[in-house]
């Protein structure tokens, strides 16, 4: 049987055309938890919203006054492809394990599609999956062995969502 996780998905400053996306973002959240093992019931928030919101966002938990396609706010310390939920972390009011949230730039999204010559449709599901992959422990912070198992993880779950390079 799967595991029923549950993804809190809203949108906030966007038009309706956007907002379509919600069905992608939560597939691919669910592929990419499925893809790394994640047999405990989890709880992931995903806002998708525009540029200047995302700005504040950065602004105010991280201290950079500029605009950027996704940030990823864990809520658990775990190790990449070794997925061991810490011990009494689920939430008591839904017994789910929160793993954190991730806020999408819709304007982002637009423009790396346009620039990169894919779909906004794939430019979601990268983006996405990259920061699901953040919460659970991933990085990328220099080019070395971390970043190329996380382009690796990205490329297989991009995959099962029909994203194949």
């Amino acid at each position: 049987m799967a595991v029923r996780h549950v993804i809190l998905a809203r949108h906030m400053g966007i038009d309706r055309e956007r907002r379509l996306m919600m069905p992608l973002i939560k597939r691919c959240v669910r592929a990419a938890l499925d893809a790394e093992n994640v047999d405990t019931p989890c709880e992931v928030s995903v806002l998708i919203t525009n540029d200047a919101e995302i700005r504040a966002i950065n602004r105010e938990y991280r201290g950079v006054d500029a605009a950027t396609d996704v940030l990823s706010f864990p809520m658990q310390d775990l190790t990449p492809s070794a997925f061991r939920p810490p011990q009494g972390a689920e939430s008591p009011d839904t017994g789910l394990l929160p793993l954190g949230d991730i806020i999408l730039s819709a304007d982002r999204i637009d423009e790396q599609a346009r620039r990169f010559r894919q779909s906004r449709e794939r430019e979601t599901a990268y983006l996405t999956i990259h920061s699901v992959l953040h919460l659970l422990g991933y990085d990328h912070t220099d080019e070395g062995a971390d970043k190329r198992r996380m382009r690796a993880r990205e490329k297989a779950v991009l995959a099962k969502v029909g994203y194949a390079e």
